[in-house]
């Protein structure tokens, strides 16, 4: 029997600790080129990238030169409470309603040495401001690595042991 996810138990300032350090390292590093920081921070399976492959991987959004410095200031808006993944992932998504443009984000994160390492990375930016959902019932997408949505530049990284990750 597969296990099921369950609620993370950790507390309001852990969440956005995690969420800050984790988009912020990624605004710097896409600000100055340089990845060692952000890379350096990950889990040893997210460290499988090397800085100039991180680097490769965020390029689209360095050239855009996107900014989103204001998830420093912010409060994030959940869409997925923290949970524990059956892998033992700790997996948070949702968005910081910024304007003009909205800072989307999905992370996953790896226990390594009592501690929270940084696995998985999703940010898009979208649209800012009240929009109507597609559907009444929509769902938030459980998975960090999905296809970019077609309304904004997105990028994933998810590292597998043994690979190197790549532009989705």
């Amino acid at each position: 029997m597969q296990k099921a996810a369950h609620p993370a138990s950790i507390d309001r300032n852990g969440v956005l600790i995690l969420i800050r350090s984790t988009l912020l390292a990624l605004n710097q590093a896409n600000k100055t080129g340089n990845y060692t920081v952000l890379r350096d921070l990950g889990s040893p399976n997210f460290q499988a990238n090397s800085a100039a492959g991180l680097g490769d991987i965020f390029a689209s959004q360095r050239k855009q030169a996107l900014d989103f410095s204001a998830v420093a200031v912010l409060d994030p808006q959940l869409t997925l409470l923290p949970q524990i993944e059956p892998n033992g992932m700790l997996h948070i998504a949702g968005f910081f309603p910024s304007v003009p443009l909205q800072v989307n984000f999905e992370l996953l994160f790896e226990p390594v040495n009592r501690q929270w390492k940084v696995y998985g990375v999703s940010v898009n930016l979208t649209s800012g401001g009240p929009q109507a959902p597609d559907t009444p019932a929509a769902e938030p997408p459980k998975r960090a690595v999905t296809g970019p949505p077609p309304d904004g530049p997105s990028i994933a990284v998810q590292a597998k042991k043994g690979t190197k990750a790549v532009k989705p």
